[in-house]
């Protein structure tokens, strides 16, 4: 344990040089980072494009499933139309039948970040992952990269045994980690066993270790909100689109490729599955694809609840994007 933790600081200290090698040669004082997150459905891609457009900018994608480049109508990629005139990055870069984790998202989303600080225009990075949204601001752990063989073991033994059987072996092997997630939180649970089960070290001591961008550059983290009601109207609105857009076909296409998964976890795809092998009608897959994106809502306002460092801007219903990008600028 006692080498371990010792080799853990030693290969911190060499990533921060090398951090630093990357950043400092590029970030320039005034220039901000900008971070624009919140919940599924909340407006955040209109506001960023038109933040982009005032601050001579460029959006960074901060969401974990819009990576994929056969999910279009399922991720709810910004139209062709949306995206003219202002450069997007970390968008449809990879195959639903790859992997890809936080670590590789962090290593893109950096070098983008990079490119567009040296041609001085202002980095938005835009989305609702907070997992990754993290990532950039706090790094990574070290010594704790994924490891698909543990999490496949860990997954299985979280469908056969149920999670309360994984949580309570978290509360045993790391205490810390167990106060900070929820019961129910099966992703983060799953995690925290996979770096303890691979690398012999507690998720938590780990944590102590990482090293990002906030308290380094200027950055300023706003998080877009509504009115409850009003979100989950908006998020269900979404998601007849998709269906009129094709959403169905979308997803057959998908999933005759062998999915990963994560990209399996896609909604959509896991409801239309069933209504595919006539477990369910298609008005009740469509029904829960619009209860599991409420849901998803829920958590993703958890999270960013919990980060104290976001400004958050709550939009009123007659809200314009202009007006939104007002309000923000007025922070700035």
């Amino acid at each position: 344990m006692i080498k371990k933790t010792q080799d853990i600081s030693r290969k911190t200290e060499e990533r921060s040089r090398k951090a630093e090698e990357i950043f400092v040669s590029c970030a320039l004082p005034r220039i901000p980072i900008v971070f624009l997150v919140g919940p599924t459905a909340v407006g955040k891609t209109a506001v960023a494009i038109e933040l982009a457009c005032q601050m001579n900018g460029e959006v960074v994608s901060c969401d974990a499933m819009q990576v994929y480049r056969e999910a279009m109508i399922t991720t709810d990629r910004p139209s062709q139309d949306m995206l003219k005139g202002v450069p997007h990055h970390v968008m449809g870069i990879v195959s639903v039948e790859e992997e890809f984790n936080v670590a590789l998202y962090r290593e893109v989303a950096l070098k983008a970040i990079k490119d567009i600080l040296a041609r001085q225009k202002t980095p938005i990075i835009c989305g609702g992952s907070g997992m990754y949204m993290m990532a950039l601001l706090d790094g990574l752990l070290e010594g704790g990269a994924p490891d698909a063989e543990v999490r496949r073991h860990l997954e299985a033994e979280a469908d056969k045994l149920g999670l309360k059987v994984l949580y309570r072996r978290l509360q045993e092997v790391d205490p810390q980690a167990a106060e900070k997630i929820t019961s129910a939180d099966r992703v983060r649970i799953v995690r925290a066993l996979e770096v303890f089960e691979s690398t012999g070290v507690p998720i938590s001591m780990l944590q102590k270790t990482r090293e990002g961008l906030w308290g380094r550059y200027h950055i300023r983290i706003f998080c877009l909100n509504r009115e409850r009601e009003e979100l989950y109207a908006r998020a269900e609105a979404r998601i007849d689109q998709m269906f009129a857009l094709g959403l169905e076909g979308e997803v057959k296409a998908l999933l005759k490729h062998a999915l990963t998964p994560t990209s399996s976890r896609i909604i959509g795809i896991p409801e239309l599955r069933d209504y595919f092998s006539g477990v369910r009608s298609l008005g009740e897959a469509k029904e829960l694809m619009k209860r599991n994106t409420r849901h998803y809502i829920k958590r993703q306002l958890t999270w960013f609840r919990k980060d104290k460092r976001l400004e958050w801007i709550n939009a009123a219903p007659d809200a314009s994007v202009v007006g939104v990008v007002e309000d923000i600028r007025r922070l700035m």
